[in-house]
């Protein structure tokens, strides 16, 4: 990926992350995707007084990509809220995996814009897949 999609990435995993809606944790996160058109589409975690029934940035980003007609993921950015990385949890794993083949970059930012980039394959060895339903 080049400089300047990677930084495009960036600036709108950012610009989703302040309108996090953290409340409890204070911990707000935002995520931007890269489809396969070279569309770039972001989104922002999204907490519940119910805990369990919120919702990460990177599965608001998926379904605001799917919303918007797109099913396949070229690369995934995660803006973190502190300079640490912010790794996708199981259940975004899980989501990525969805729409993305294992070579997908993901690439964490932390607030003082360091980057560390991995691929989905990496994150999730043995992936559940549409396959393994076949």
């Amino acid at each position: 990926m080049d400089k300047i999609t990677l930084d495009k990435l960036i600036t709108t995993a950012k610009e989703a992350q302040l309108h996090s809606h953290a409340p409890y944790s204070g911990f707000n996160v935002g995520a931007a995707i890269l489809t396969t058109d070279n569309r770039i589409v972001g989104g922002c975690n999204v907490e519940s007084a119910a805990y369990p029934l919120g919702q990460c940035a990177e599965a608001s980003a998926i379904g605001n990509m799917v919303t918007q007609g797109y099913k396949r993921i070229s690369s995934i950015v995660i803006a973190s809220p502190n300079d640490d990385f912010c790794f996708p949890c199981g259940g975004c794993r899980q989501k990525i995996v969805e729409f993305a083949t294992d070579d997908v970059p993901v690439i964490m930012v932390t607030q003082s814009g360091a980057t560390h980039a991995t691929t989905i394959g990496e994150l999730m060895p043995h992936a559940f897949r549409a396959s393994d339903l076949k």
